[in-house]
C-alpha cells in the first residue's frame, strides 16, 4: 500500500485523537453522561499524551519510535481503543497487514461504535486487505451513527471502494451524497469524474475534472488524478490542458505507472 500523505495521516488519526478525549462509556455511576477531558483520570491522560506522540512520530514515518509510544499508552490505558487504531495504522505503513487487522479488530471491540474507528478499518480492508465487499459494511456502519462529525470521509471511501468493484451506481450515489457536504474536495470531483469515465459519460467527467482543476494547484494532483484528467481531456479533444497535464505528469511522476501507461498510449485503459 503506498504511504500516507501527511494530509491524509492527519484525517484518519485526529479524529481518533478527539474521540479520546470523550471516550465510549458513560461515567462510572451515571450511564447517561458521555465522559469528558475533565473525567480523565491520571493514567488515561498519560495515554492520551504518549498517543499524540505516536501519531508526531508515525506522521515523520519513524514507525518504531511510534510504535514504542503506542505501547506505552496501551501500558497507561489498557482498554484504550483509539491507540488500538493508531497501531493499525502504523502496522499498515509498514506492510505488517495481518497485525494491522488484529490491531483494528481488537480497537473496534473496545469501541464497536466509534465511527472513525470503522472508517478507517473500511478503507483498509479495501485497499491493503484486499476484501472491498467486507469493507462497505464498515463504511455503512460508520455512516449510519448519527453523532459521525466527518462522514463525508466515509462517502468518499465508499464510493472509491464500489468504482474497485465496478459498481458504478453505487459509487455514483455514495460520492454524490459526498458532493453536498464539500463541492471543492479534490477525492469527490476526481471520483465522478471517474464515475463518468466508467459510463463513457465524457461530458460529465470533463465537468468535474474542470470543477477539480479550477478548485486545486495542478501541481498537488496525484498521479492518478492527472493520469484520470488526461484521458478525460484526450476524449474531450482538449489539447492544450491535456498537454498542461502531461507536463505535470512527466515532471512530477517519471517512474510511475500512470506515465508508463502515458508513454504506451494506453488512454482508454
Amino acid at each position: 500500500m503506498p504511504r500516507l500523505s501527511g494530509r491524509l495521516a492527519c484525517a484518519l488519526v485526529l479524529p481518533l485523537l478527539l474521540s479520546a478525549c470523550a471516550g465510549n462509556r458513560g461515567m462510572e455511576g451515571d450511564t447517561h453522561e458521555l465522559k469528558t477531558l475533565s473525567d480523565q483520570t491520571a493514567a488515561e491522560k498519560r495515554a492520551l499524551i504518549r498517543l499524540e506522540l505516536a501519531v508526531g512520530y508515525y506522521q515523520e514515518r519513524k514507525y518504531d519510535v511510534a510504535l514504542d509510544e503506542v505501547k506505552q499508552a496501551i501500558a497507561a490505558n489498557p482498554d484504550y481503543a483509539d491507540a488500538y487504531g493508531v497501531r493499525a495504522l502504523i502496522y499498515t505503513e509498514m506492510g505488517e497487514n495481518r497485525l494491522a487487522d488484529e490491531n483494528y479488530r481488537h480497537a473496534l471491540r473496545l469501541a464497536p461504535r466509534n465511527p472513525d474507528l470503522s472508517n478507517n478499518y473500511g478503507l483498509f480492508l479495501c485497499e491493503a486487505g484486499g476484501k472491498p465487499v467486507e469493507a462497505m459494511t464498515y463504511f455503512d456502519a460508520a455512516l449510519k451513527n448519527p453523532n459521525y462529525a466527518t462522514p463525508v470521509k466515509a462517502l468518499i471511501n465508499a464510493g472509491n471502494c464500489s468504482l474497485k468493484m465496478k459498481n458504478v451506481d453505487a459509487a455514483e450515489r455514495y460520492l454524490l451524497d459526498a458532493l453536498r457536504y464539500d463541492p471543492e474536495l479534490v477525492a469527490t470531483n476526481a471520483g465522478l469524474a471517474r464515475v463518468y469515465f466508467e459510463r463513457r459519460d465524457y461530458t460529465r467527467a470533463g465537468f468535474f475534472i474542470n470543477r477539480l482543476t479550477e478548485t486545486a494547484k495542478l501541481d498537488t494532483l496525484s498521479a492518478d488524478v492527472l493520469w484520470l484528467a488526461i484521458r478525460v481531456k484526450r476524449k474531450l479533444g482538449d489539447r492544450a490542458m491535456e498537454a498542461s497535464l502531461a507536463a505535470q505528469l512527466r515532471k512530477r511522476f517519471p517512474g510511475s505507472a500512470e506515465y508508463a501507461a502515458f508513454e504506451r498510449g494506453a488512454f482508454s485503459e
